[in-house]
């Protein structure tokens, strides 16, 4: 087998990606595609020449081997474990799970089954954030000692058409663009020991703005909006992040800066693939650093910027490890260990008091250029 068949769940907004993306990659080919909405399956579908079904027939659909869970978070669970039950791997958008015990029943009736579960983001697969781990690897700032990372916005009402389920238990700006930096951070550096936070909302409604069907409602926020955490990796490392939907405009030129004993290194968006990735030495000059990484070229062209956009990457990666018998880079267990992260860092939040981590992982195996050509087609 050279190649895994792919049935899409969820047929909202962040399917067409998949959809597009899909066929510059190897070892996987996406045949169909569902929705609690026949109507959004079938226009996708139609889109894109797969087939439309219904969520129980394609989960039976002995055609597909990996579902690709694109439901809202709340329903990735039950998705996920249908899926399993079934009989199929799974790739997940982010986060996989809304909690620790979720992950951990899912992690067992996978292995019980022998089938894998992976988890979005990949990003951290990008040419921008594999050559910062290189730099790292190499010693470049010696030992990392400190950090900062930062995501700061007035969210997703006034862009998104029905941007409600973002404010309720399960959204927020850590656990929707969090796991963008902690699988980075992860990356990078490595499993986190131990965490503290303060969490906190702004306003107890949101006036949503965007064109759409709930345009001009307040809906209500129910998750923290801002929040401030201290990591410890378990090398030692100090991290600042901050996720926050409550800031009008800021500062911080780089989403993530890392300070090591030799010298700092400056990380472009983890939401994208590429980017500008800097170092400055002991003098404190700074200097970019480039290579030539397929999955940093820019491929992703909008009005005012091109960004490289390679989503798909990391289940193309889990299916060649599928076919080679080897790990997968966005593997359960960094996505486990991602999530009890930003699940301890919102309980911090709450109790006001350091939470200990109960799982670990390793750092994936890097992605350098020639193994990045070998996921394409």
């Amino acid at each position: 087998m050279d190649r895994l068949g792919v049935g899409i769940v969820g047929c909202g907004n962040i399917s067409a990606a998949y959809f597009r993306l899909a066929p510059l990659f190897r070892g996987i080919e996406v045949r169909a595609c569902a929705d609690l909405s026949a109507a959004a399956a079938e226009a996708r579908a139609a889109e894109f020449g797969v087939r439309a079904e219904s969520v129980d027939a394609l989960l039976a659909d002995p055609d597909v081997d990996v579902v690709i869970n694109l439901t809202i978070p709340a329903a990735h669970f039950g998705v996920t474990k249908a899926a399993l039950e079934a009989g199929k791997h799974v790739y997940s958008e982010k986060p996989f799970v809304l909690g620790l015990e979720e992950g951990l029943e899912l992690r067992r009736l996978a292995d019980a089954r022998g089938l894998q579960v992976g988890s979005a983001p990949d990003t951290f697969l990008g040419g921008a954030h594999q050559l910062a781990r290189k730099l790292i690897d190499d010693g470049t700032i010696g030992t990392i000692t400190a950090g900062t990372a930062f995501v700061l916005s007035h969210g997703m009402e006034m862009w998104h058409p029905n941007p409600g389920f973002f404010f309720l238990p399960g959204g927020g700006p850590m656990l929707d663009l969090g796991p963008y930096y902690v699988a980075d951070l992860i990356n990078l550096i490595g499993p986190v020991r131990r965490v503290a936070a303060m969490t906190g909302a702004a306003t107890p409604t949101r006036l949503v703005t965007a064109a759409g069907p709930v345009q001009g409602q307040e809906i209500p926020v129910e998750t923290p909006t801002t929040v401030q955490a201290l990591l410890e990796f378990a090398g030692g490392a100090q991290v600042m992040v901050g996720t926050s939907w409550d800031v009008w405009g800021h500062r911080h030129r780089q989403p993530i800066e890392l300070y090591g004993t030799e010298g700092s290194l400056f990380v472009p968006d983890p939401n994208w693939f590429g980017g500008t990735v800097e170092v400055a030495g002991r003098d404190g000059t700074v200097r970019e650093e480039t290579w030539e990484h397929p999955l940093g070229v820019p491929n992703d062209v909008r009005p005012n910027a091109a960004f490289a956009n390679y989503r798909t990457a990391g289940l193309a990666d889990m299916a060649l490890a599928i076919i080679e018998g080897r790990d997968a880079r966005c593997g359960l267990d960094r996505a486990l260990h991602g999530i009890e992260v930003m699940t301890a860092i919102l309980q911090s939040g709450e109790t006001g008091r350091f939470v200990d981590l109960t799982t670990t992982c390793t750092r994936p195996e890097p992605l350098g250029p020639e193994a990045a050509r070998a996921l394409l087609a």
